[in-house]
C-alpha cells in the first residue's frame, strides 16, 4: 500500500529546514531507522554530501539516520533496500535527469507503489506526478523523459503562487503557465501552496495542511480545494 507525503516546501518563513512537518515524518517513518535520502535536485548547486548533511541534521530532531544515496556503489539495490526514502528540492530537471540518466525512475516508483514510505518537498515532489511538465525551475540540463514517478494520477504544481493585485510584475502568473500546459495537456494539475502537503494512503489521497490548494483541469475554471479534501477522483 502506498505510504507518501508530497509536500509543497521544506521550510516555511522563520523556521528551521523540515520543522513544520516533523510531527508528521515522525508517524510517517515511525518503522524506519535510517532513511535513505536523494540529493540530486541540489538546490543553489551545492553538494551532495552538503545537502545530505543538512537533511542529516533536521532528522536527528525525531531520532532517523540519514544516508545519501550517492554513498552506494549500487544506487538500485539502496532503493530497493531502504526503510523509508526523502527526496528533496531543488531543481527538478537535474533530479529527473540523474534519476533517468542512473536508470533507477522506475524502480523507485516500485518500491514506493509497494509501499515503502517515500517523502517528497518540492522537486522531490513534483516527480511525483505522471510527468515534470509543471515544474517552475529553469531547463538548466535536459533530461531524457520528462516521465517522472508517476505514484499519483495526476501532475503538481508545488509552491503554487497567487496572482498579486498590487504588484508591478508583468509577467505569466503561475494560473496562466497552467492553462499554456492544459492547451497541449490534458492531465489535471494541483497547485500546492506552501505549507500544504498531500497524504498518500494506498489509493486515497487527502490534501493536509492549513491552506486551500488549486485544482486546473483542461477545459474548466481552476477550483479551490479545502484541507481535508479526498482527491482520490482525480484520473
Amino acid at each position: 500500500m502506498k505510504n507518501i507525503l508530497i509536500a509543497s516546501t521544506s521550510t516555511l518563513a522563520n523556521e528551521d529546514y523540515l520543522d513544520y512537518l516533523l510531527p508528521e515524518l515522525k508517524l510517517h517513518f515511525q518503522n524506519c531507522t535510517t532513511i535513505l535520502f536523494i540529493p540530486y535536485a541540489r538546490p543553489g548547486g551545492i553538494s551532495h554530501e552538503e545537502y545530505t548533511a543538512k537533511v542529516g541534521l533536521a532528522f536527528t530532531k525525531i531520532n532517523k539516520k540519514v544516508i545519501g544515496i550517492h554513498e552506494f556503489e549500487e544506487e538500485a539495490l539502496a532503493i530497493k533496500n531502504a526503510e523509508g526514502i526523502f527526496t528533496g528540492g531543488g531543481n527538478t530537471f537535474v533530479l529527473v535527469s540523474q534519476l533517468h540518466k542512473n536508470n533507477i525512475m522506475g524502480i523507485l516508483s516500485d518500491v514506493i507503489k509497494n509501499g515503502t514510505p517515500y517523502l517528497g518537498t518540492s522537486a522531490g515532489s513534483n516527480i511525483c506526478g505522471l510527468t515534470m511538465q509543471t515544474t517552475n525551475d529553469m531547463p538548466i540540463v535536459y533530461p531524457s523523459s520528462f516521465q517522472t514517478l508517476g505514484v499519483i494520477p495526476f501532475n503538481l504544481n508545488p509552491h503554487y503562487l497567487d496572482p498579486d493585485p498590487n504588484s508591478n510584475h508583468m509577467g505569466e502568473t503561475r494560473e496562466t503557465r497552467i492553462k499554456e500546459f492544459h492547451a497541449y495537456n490534458s492531465l489535471p494539475v494541483l497547485g500546492l501552496r506552501e505549507g500544504s502537503w498531500l497524504d498518500v494512503k494506498g489509493d486515497k489521497i487527502t490534501l493536509k495542511g492549513n491552506l486551500t490548494a488549486r485544482l486546473f483541469k483542461q477545459n474548466n475554471s481552476p477550483e479551490e480545494l479545502e484541507t481535508g479534501s479526498d482527491l482520490s477522483f482525480l484520473k
